[in-house]
């Protein structure tokens, strides 16, 4: 049987976008090495006529320079076409790549809309709506506590606030005439002399005057009376 119909041949896959393009871009730098071979020999030829006079010689010179620049032109035409398709199958392969991310895309989000949807049944918000009124209750009742630890003992609760104020009026006003003199207070300012009554200090003039009616010898020393002398 397999003689007779044959066995059947698999089938290749299809070649992808990247094949393809790298096998026009194969095609397109064959043509391009062909193109610059044909410029080197336009260079040559443009030399020859140059050199050569006007005649049958120049004229063969010139037949053989637009035959390869015929070529050039044809090969240049078949590189553009090559270089268009390139691109169209750049522009495919862009797009199917688009599609692709598109796709993980929508795939990503699905499993993040499945997993969020599961953590949403173990969330409410009534829940969180009790839990943030006992958190409140709780500092109230915190605040409470640390108000009653902080009161004051032995403090008696009809004091008069203006008596008070009127004896801190009183105290600045004590403070601000003590200060008017460089700072000092009154009962640290000296007093004047004659509210002390004490008596002046002698002055040297006395000793001086008192020293001056005593006689002295030879040696300094008080000198003795010449009537003392004889008795």
């Amino acid at each position: 049987m397999k003689r007779v119909f044959g066995v059947k041949k698999d089938k290749e896959p299809p070649p992808s976008i990247q094949d393809a393009s790298e096998r026009i871009n194969k095609r397109g730098d064959s043509v391009e090495e062909k193109i610059t071979k044909l410029d080197a020999e336009l260079t040559k030829y443009k030399e020859q006529i140059k050199k050569t006079r006007p005649g049958p010689a120049q004229e063969a010179v010139k037949a053989r320079a637009m035959r390869v620049l015929k070529q050039k032109r044809m090969y240049e035409g078949q590189r553009d076409m090559l270089y268009s398709q390139t691109f169209n199958l750049d522009q495919v392969a862009f797009a199917s790549e688009g599609i692709k991310d598109a796709q993980q895309t929508m795939s990503a989000l699905k499993s993040a809309n499945k997993e969020l949807k599961g953590m949403m049944k173990t969330v409410k918000i009534q829940d969180i709506d009790n839990l943030q009124d006992e958190m409140m209750d709780l500092m109230d009742v915190s605040h409470e506590i640390q108000e009653t630890l902080g009161r004051s003992y032995n403090v008696p609760d009809d004091i008069d606030e203006d008596e008070l104020m009127g004896e801190l009026d009183a105290l600045e006003a004590d403070m601000g005439f003590e200060t008017e003199s460089d700072g000092v207070p009154s009962y640290l300012q000296p007093e004047l002399d004659a509210d002390l009554n004490l008596p002046s200090a002698p002055s040297g003039n006395a000793a001086s005057a008192g020293r001056s009616n005593v006689h002295e010898d030879e040696l300094g020393l008080p000198a003795v009376p010449r009537a003392s002398l004889r008795d």
